[in-house]
């Protein structure tokens, strides 16, 4: 039975909704060297925050920041900095420097225009504003998203940015929609902001938008891949840009910005909390690119009413003197800032009961053992598994759900969780535990009131388990980082994605299973086989060379038998890290059988190959085996994606295992 929520065809409620902080900006070349420079500390002075008002701009000065918002659109037009007058792109009209937008029915942008401006608060220490829209039937009706808006900007005394965050309601007579994206895009001085950081490890000089064009690029497998052929810089000709390449999991998305060489200057996206965005720790989000994004979708139905807050994130802006690495000081020092946003949240400054203060939040700790005999007589720790509260619903719901906020943390090696600075409303406990298929829920509803502690004492996790395990292929992580992952073809290299832990992220791997299994799909024999060398990362479809004649694959594992219970019932754990518009059918021992055994139909909407992900949503199948359809001695299981409409039709195994009959 699988054990996922299903998303369906259009029509139905889809149950994702993300919101994804993104920093746009159209690449530039820049120098490799640069002078060495260390971090300006501009707050001794600290003055106090000013506000200035007009019929066409709001202005909020702090003596190291100046924000202009066009009043009463709520766009950020300006960013004054340092000795740069703006480090938005002058040259874009002001509706495409800094904005908020949602893509919504029909794949329609709306830049949420607001209609109103108020000071909702104004002293020597901060300011803070909302630009305001109700949604209108009669005026606004199939133009814009029916959402009433509400979009704040904080400024603080002696914080050199600005903090940002909305408020969504839809009333219960709105109409059906369906909202694809959130998101907030700042567009940068492309002349200027060069240098692009995402983790410690993926940094780089990047292209210039232009070097985008057919003139300078050739598109690849998709439009957001292409190859540099002519750049204007000689440095990247056969290099790949793919926005895809920067992704990161929910749990890592709390840092990424850009770095202007000649003015030593960083522009920041910090975000201290997850507990807006949906699909649990692990969910691939985009963080800096060019270009649009459509990754997830909710849909709302007439008569459901809904509230939720996205964010605060800061927009934070750094500046460096002339005696360090101008682009490690920079990064160093936005880290540090990111430590002291987390150890400040939730903020005591926000002023809408939409995001509830540290006193006013609730906490729920325990401790999670597992319970799988056939691994071990005695209970066991469930050491760094994800305990989760998301709103209530079926086991591993959370994958999928979107309208309500998620609360996430790692269990220590005991296996106890505290969950801090939980709203307060109704939750659900879920978990996973590495090493485990399967997922946890608490059968039991978890209210949260303002400041008190839920203690839920020990609590036990009966992994699905049917008999002892006959053999296993992977480590049960909900990914397909532990399989083969070839390198990628010398003509597609991405150098930001040289490091092992992101060589999963190179673009054309899909094609190297057929370079590699030019003669015949993988063959995995149990007890010779590696699957860390044997095992591709990616069960995909074999490209004949012709994008219109794709080929179905047929996996296999061959195993020996010395005993079999012919009456008796095996049971093959079959989990999938990601599935796109795939069908995996299992035959036992005859390849040519008409029907398979088993059949997951069609499944999956992940893309997670092209994405360059290494997992999309989990799904569990455990598969009930007679025993007569094993033989005694040499067994083979022949594992086919039978469906070849599209190149990236596929699906990703975390983890198999052929369980015997029970005892």
């Amino acid at each position: 039975m699988e054990k996922v929520a299903h998303r369906s065809h259009l029509g139905q409620l889809f149950l994702w909704l993300l919101m994804i902080v993104e920093l746009s900006l159209f690449y530039s070349a820049c120098s490799a060297e640069i002078p060495v420079r260390k971090i300006l500390n501009l707050g001794d002075c600290n003055p106090h925050v000013r506000l200035q008002k007009s019929h066409h701009n709001v202005v909020i000065d702090n003596g190291l920041i100046e924000v202009t918002i066009e009043n009463p659109s709520g766009h950020v037009t300006g960013i004054k900095y340092m000795g740069m007058d703006n480090v938005l792109e002058c040259g874009n009209p002001n509706s495409n420097r800094g904005y908020w937008d949602f893509v919504w029915d029909n794949s329609t942008f709306d830049k949420m225009e607001t209609k109103h401006v108020k000071v909702i608060a104004h002293t020597d220490e901060l300011v803070e504003i909302s630009f305001t829209k109700n949604w209108d039937f009669r005026t606004d009706h199939g133009k814009t998203v029916p959402l009433n808006i509400d979009k704040r900007f904080i400024v603080r005394r002696g914080v050199p940015g600005v903090y940002m965050y909305g408020i969504f309601e839809r009333q219960e007579d709105f109409p059906d929609a369906q909202i694809y994206q959130l998101r907030i895009v700042f567009k940068l001085k492309e002349d200027k902001f060069r240098f692009m950081a995402i983790s410690d490890t993926r940094q780089g000089v990047m292209p210039r938008g232009e070097d985008r064009d057919n003139t300078r690029s050739q598109t690849l497998a998709f439009k957001e891949a292409v190859l540099m052929t002519n750049p204007s810089n000689p440095q990247f000709r056969g290099e790949v840009d793919d926005k895809y390449q920067y992704s990161c999991e929910n749990k890592d998305n709390k840092l990424h910005g850009w770095i202007s060489d000649d003015d030593a200057v960083g522009f920041w996206i910090i975000t201290p909390s997850n507990e807006f965005r949906t699909g649990g720790p692990h969910k691939q989000d985009l963080t800096s690119h060019v270009g649009p994004i459509a990754l997830s979708d909710v849909t709302y139905k007439k008569g459901e009413a809904w509230r939720k807050a996205f964010g605060p994130v800061l927009i934070y802006l750094n500046s460096a003197s002339s005696d360090d690495d101008c682009r490690k000081t920079l990064w160093n020092d936005a880290k540090r800032q990111l430590s002291e946003e987390i150890e400040s949240w939730p903020y005591n400054f926000t002023r809408s009961e939409d995001l509830p203060h540290a006193g006013d939040r609730g906490e729920v700790c325990g401790q999670l053992l597992v319970r799988d005999r056939c691994v071990d007589e005695e209970l066991m720790q469930a050491q760094s598994a994800f305990v989760g509260l998301a709103v209530p619903g079926n086991v591993g719901s959370w994958q999928t759900e979107g309208k309500g906020y998620q609360f996430w943390t790692e269990t220590d090696y005991t296996g106890r969780f505290n969950i801090k600075n939980v709203r307060p409303g109704e939750y659900n406990l879920y978990a996973w535990v590495h090493g485990f298929i399967g997922d946890y829920k608490l059968d039991l509803n978890i209210t949260i009131q303002p400041g008190n502690k839920v203690n839920l004492g020990t609590l036990i996790y009966d992994p699905p388990r049917n008999g002892h395990t006959l053999w296993e292929i992977g480590i049960p992580d909900r990914t397909a980082a532990e399989f083969f992952i070839p390198e990628p073809d010398p003509t597609f290299v991405n150098p930001l994605c040289l490091d092992a832990a992101d060589k999963f992220r190179q673009y054309g791997l899909w094609d190297r299973y057929s370079d590699i299994y030019r003669h015949g799909d993988v063959v995995y024999t149990v007890g010779v086989s590696d699957y860390s060398r044997d095992w591709f990362f990616a069960h995909v479809l074999r490209n004949t060379g012709n994008i219109t004649d794709l080929s179905t694959t047929t996996w296999q594992i061959k195993y020996n038998l010395q005993d079999v219970n012919e009456k008796g019932n095996y049971t093959l754990q079959l989990a999938l890290a990601a599935a796109s518009y795939a069908e995996l059918q299992i035959r036992f021992n005859n390849l040519d059988a008409i029907q398979p055994c088993f059949t997951t139909t069609r499944i999956g909407y992940d893309n997670a190959v092209a994405r360059h992900g290494i997992h999309g949503l989990y799904r569990l199948y455990s598969i009930n085996i007679p025993g007569n359809r094993f033989i005694r001695g040499n067994n083979t299981i022949f594992l086919t994606q039978s469906r070849s409409h599209a190149l990236f039709d596929a699906v990703m195994y975390d983890y198999i295992r052929l369980e015997g009959p029970a005892v």
